[in-house]
């Protein structure tokens, strides 16, 4: 059994670890190996992960079963856009998939925010199994990016957004 906390600095090692994983087995076939390492290297070094740690009106959360880590969250309030949390990470070790980490992880992270109106993120139009994930948790798609990732991963993208619980009507 896996529970939803926040994460601490003892916990990066893991996390890089799983992310690396995970953006392997998600990215290697859409964007090519060569391309993960080069995000991998620019996005997911301690320093990066350890920032996100202390930054403002953010949530950085792990799935934990006191012996490993198998899952990550990560959320923060957009400084652009009023009301609405950008959901930056959800990532699942693979072999864990299917078995309501991700579920527990998304639902923990819906309600770090209470002034938040909206949850946006994007995802890679080939990441299918995320955009299903996704659509069953209530996003729909408001637009596309051609470059994800604010550039960096060079894919199409879907943007999605879903409605907070707190302000459903």
């Amino acid at each position: 059994m896996y529970f939803v906390r926040t994460a601490g600095e003892q916990d990066l090692r893991k996390v890089r670890d799983l992310l690396v994983e995970a953006w392997h087995a998600t990215y290697d076939e859409l964007a090519g190996v060569a391309r993960v390492n080069d995000r991998v290297a620019t996005l997911l070094t301690p320093i990066a992960l350890k920032a996100r740690l202390g930054k403002p009106d953010s949530e950085f959360l792990v799935a934990d079963n006191g012996r490993e880590i198998g899952g990550v969250g990560y959320a923060i309030m957009s400084d652009t856009m009023a009301k609405t949390v950008l959901l930056q990470l959800l990532y699942v070790r693979p072999d864990l998939q299917r078995q309501g980490i991700g579920r527990d992880l998304f639902a923990e992270l819906e309600t770090c925010f209470p002034s938040a109106e909206v949850m946006r993120l994007e995802v890679e139009i080939g990441n299918v199994s995320a955009v299903t994930f996704y659509e069953a948790h209530g996003f729909h798609e408001v637009g596309r990016n051609e470059h994800a990732g604010a550039g960096q991963s060079g894919l199409p993208a879907f943007i999605l957004e879903k409605p907070l619980a707190s302000h459903r009507m």
